[in-house]
């Protein structure tokens, strides 16, 4: 019950009461008047958010850090009566969200429309909605409200930064093993052949078979056995440091600034995130076959593979991982070291500054494979560890390493690597 209701309830009881004591007519008119205004505000209240529809509609349902996402309203009025005020609030767990509008005097038959633009400064999967409809009579006496659900989810993407000079190893030329992995890209290896489907590029046909077979084959390729990219992104809890972040508030005036420069949060995971996301896309533009490996709450494995599409795999797995695991990353590479390719290249990404990180190192040079190690210097973080001795320990085995402190511009720091960089 609002503050006003009770307020001209009060007024009826009192215009009642005064009208049995005193048998005045001004108090019966009163009471007349205090019930037409409560009857009246309660029928415009009923009818206020009746024969409403809203739609969100949005270009697109994938977007990146730092990019303006824009979503449409359309709240119609399908009824004949007119909507003097409707406020929409928007409930969506996106951050600086701001699809709330208030819209007055809808007319009968009448649609009114407006575009929602919000900065995107966190990463992850979000829905979006539910919404909220508000609405009422003209004293607020009786308020009204309508939630409309919304299935349709966003997600967005982690930024990602120029990457110039970054160790390429060209790891064992072909002649080695096959890997046996199907692949959609077209490489040096045929793997066999099978009926034509929908959707197959002319360019796969073979030709002799379909002239044999009299209808249509396509050949089937599998990944040249050449050495492949893991990328392993450490996601234990245990060693994850960050510092108290405040959201930047952007001004829906300056959504289309074409200057922005978005800083990353004081997040050993972000800056983990950001590194992993940059490293996959240089590696696809080398021609590379690259992996994903994490283990949050749960193990993420993204098989290597070339070209556009793993890049999208990797970025919508990246947007999924939170600091919540509890497998450390020797056991991580533990687990995936015997299935890759021997002179594979593994990049460990870390914040963890322990000798295990060390003597993973050194069981990945043991087992045939190339080690880079980018470590990120918790003590810019909050943290107390000092990398510095790991440092050493990485260069004694000739092991490239990286190390990345807050606010480091990671696009030179992941161009120079310290101590050597040359693979044995």
């Amino acid at each position: 019950m609002t503050y006003a209701l009770r307020i001209v309830l009060a007024l009826l009881v009192i215009s009642l009461l005064g009208g049995v004591l005193t048998g005045s007519s001004i108090y019966i008119h009163l009471s007349y008047f205090w019930t037409l205004i409560l009857c009246g505000s309660w029928i415009m209240s009923f009818l206020a958010l009746r024969s409403l529809t809203l739609k969100r509609a949005s270009r697109t349902l994938r977007s990146q850090v730092g990019q303006i996402f824009e979503e449409r309203y359309e709240l119609r009025n399908n009824g004949r009566l007119p909507r003097l005020w409707i406020e929409v609030r928007d409930l969506s767990p996106l951050p600086g969200a701001r699809g709330s509008h208030v819209l007055n005097m809808i007319g009968g038959n009448e649609s009114r429309t407006y575009v929602s633009r919000t900065r995107l400064t966190d990463r992850g999967v979000f829905m979006l909605g539910p919404t909220m409809l508000v609405s009422g009579d003209l004293f607020g006496l009786f308020p009204i409200k309508r939630i409309i659900s919304n299935q349709n989810k966003l997600l967005v993407y982690p930024v990602m930064v120029d990457v110039s000079n970054f160790p390429n190893p060209p790891g064992l030329l072909p002649g080695g093993e096959a890997l046996r992995r199907r692949t959609p890209q077209i490489t040096s290896n045929a793997a066999g052949i099978r009926e034509y489907e929908p959707g197959d590029p002319l360019n796969r046909i073979h030709w002799m078979s379909t002239a044999r077979r009299d209808r249509l084959i396509v050949k089937e390729f599998e990944l040249d056995p050449l050495a492949e990219i893991c990328i392993l992104v450490d996601a234990s809890k245990s060693v994850q440091l960050s510092k108290p972040y405040v959201r930047p508030d952007f001004d829906p005036r300056d959504v289309w600034r074409t200057r922005f420069k978005y800083d990353l949060p004081p997040s050993t995971i972000e800056y983990a995130v950001t590194i992993a996301a940059s490293l996959v896309r240089y590696y696809l533009q080398q021609g590379r076959a690259v992996g994903l490996v994490t283990a949050d709450q749960n193990l993420r494995i993204l098989p290597a593979d070339r070209g556009g599409r793993q890049l999208g795999k990797a970025l919508e797995t990246l947007a999924l991982i939170r600091p919540e695991g509890n497998l450390p990353l020797e056991g991580l590479v533990e687990a995936q070291a015997r299935h890759l390719p021997r002179g594979s290249t593994v990049i460990m990404i870390t914040p963890s500054a322990s000798d295990k990180v060390y003597r993973t190192a050194d069981l990945l040079i043991r087992r045939g494979l190339r080690p880079i190690s980018v470590l990120i210097d918790g003590s810019t973080f909050g943290g107390s560890s000092n990398p510095e001795s790991l440092v050493s320990l990485m260069q004694s085995l000739n092991v490239p390493i990286f190390k990345v402190g807050q606010g480091d511009d990671l696009s030179k720091i992941l161009s120079i690597a310290v101590g050597i960089s040359i693979f044995r």
